[in-house]
């Protein structure tokens, strides 16, 4: 069938066959479609949806359509977790060593940040040295040497997903529910994973912020993950405010490491304990979510969690007295304070707002290619659930020569809500896909 007609088919409705859906898929990673095609049909997929087979059908080839690793010979179950985004989420780094350090190996290939939300690897990239564009022979060693290893997407993993997901960020097509499953659950598949613990954001700063459409999306790639073998949770949580008490890279790294010393924000440590409890639960280390979480804290609280991050730095070319020297972190050290305008209850702190306001200083990017200034970015002195009186400093921005400030500022202003009474704060974790 020609592509105009495989086009044509989508957009009036009717499912495509495997066989259809790889002429789309070798397209993409082949360039024999043009992108003008390309987009044409994804944004008929956005429009017509897809069937659960054309869903799970489409995943499969989209990993097949690059190397896809295996570890048959590892000495312990190999499980990843993956975030739909958020503003402040940097669980990823802590609870990657932990879950190493409990016994789980963990192959995690991340990405970027781009729009309103960070990205792992820019974190990373922030520790003096650190290096994410490793080769999957490096990345090999290193995750046989230390059960965890975090690099970006190589050419060689999911190629057809790495065209189609620049494609669907310029044509509008970034909220499909099938083309976020297949994104996300064929670089996983690349991986060669046996587990995967899903975090699915919801509310103001995620990327899905009506819960029924997060509800969607977690049921989605927990289907479509079970039928290509991978045993798959996943939960969904909240994230009308930022998560921990810094956004930007190096700030948030810098609490990565507070965490693992055993100190730093309940939400951020709460978060990455229990998905990394899941980890271990899934992988059979410990055969319930109790035992687990003890099991989790346990290296949490012995420091075995920081020294293994450590040795990851190490192992991956950075600076490893990062972990007892923060000023080698380059956080910039030009300070702007946010104080309330009124006294009253701190009911709300806009993460979307706050997430952009990070954006204008510099800690993120609107474009895929753009660059990003690690030492930029939003320091929480006050949490939502608190009482506040006018004048009280309730975030500071740390900015860059003035880069962004005025905007950034008028973000951070325009994202508190104080009112006269209290009002009820939804829990962190609001449902779990099981």
């Amino acid at each position: 069938m020609l592509i105009p007609e495989l086009i044509r088919k989508k957009r009036e409705g009717f499912t495509l066959s495997e066989s259809e859906l790889k002429s789309f898929v070798t397209g993409a990673a082949k360039g024999t479609w043009p992108e003008y095609q390309l987009s044409a049909m994804l944004m008929a997929i956005f429009f017509e949806g897809m069937t659960t087979r054309e869903t799970s059908n489409l995943t499969q080839l989209m990993a097949s359509s690059g190397k896809i690793l295996s570890w048959p010979d590892l000495p312990g179950p190999v499980i990843d977790k993956h975030s739909t985004g958020g503003v402040g989420d940097k669980t990823s780094i802590i609870l990657g060593p932990l879950a190493a350090a409990c016994g789980v190996y963990v192959p995690m290939i991340s990405g970027r940040g781009l729009g309103h939300t960070g990205g792992t690897l820019d974190k990373l990239e922030s520790i003096p040295g650190f290096n994410v564009r490793l080769d999957l022979n490096s990345f090999d060693k290193i995750l046989r040497t230390l059960g965890i290893a975090m690099i970006g997407q190589t050419s060689e993993i999911a190629p057809a997903d790495r065209i189609l997901y620049s494609l669907r960020d310029v044509t509008a097509t970034v909220e499909s529910i099938p083309l976020i499953t297949a994104s996300i659950l064929s670089k996983k598949i690349a991986e060669g994973i046996q587990g995967l613990i899903m975090d699915v954001k919801t509310g103001m700063g995620a990327f899905m912020p009506e819960l029924d459409k997060a509800r969607k999306l977690a049921k989605a790639i927990v289907n479509t993950a079970r039928k290509s073998g991978i045993q798959c949770q996943a939960i969904i949580t909240n994230m009308d405010s930022p998560l921990g008490y810094k956004i930007g890279n190096a700030l948030e790294i810098q609490e990565c490491i507070e965490i693992l010393k055993g100190s730093g924000p309940a939400d951020t440590t709460e978060l990455a304990v229990n998905l990394a409890a899941r980890m271990v639960q899934m992988g059979g280390i410990r055969p319930d979510i109790d035992q687990a979480t003890e099991l989790v804290r346990n290296k949490l609280e012995s420091g075995e969690g920081l020294a293994k991050f450590e040795a990851l730095i190490e192992a991956q070319g950075g600076d490893p007295r990062v972990i007892n020297n923060p000023n080698l972190l380059d956080i910039s050290a030009g300070v702007h304070e946010i104080k309330a305008c009124e006294s009253g209850w701190l009911n709300a702190i806009d993460a979307c707002k706050l997430g952009w306001a990070a954006c204008h200083l510099g800690a993120g990017r609107d474009k895929a290619e753009a660059s990003v200034d690690a030492g930029v970015g939003i320091i929480l002195h006050r949490k939502p659930s608190c009482k506040v009186h006018k004048g009280d400093i309730i975030m500071e921005i740390r900015h860059r020569n003035g880069k962004g400030l005025e905007k950034a500022s008028e973000l951070c202003l325009h994202a508190l809500v104080i009112d006269e009474q209290p009002q009820k704060e939804n829990g962190l974790i609001l449902e779990e896909i099981l």
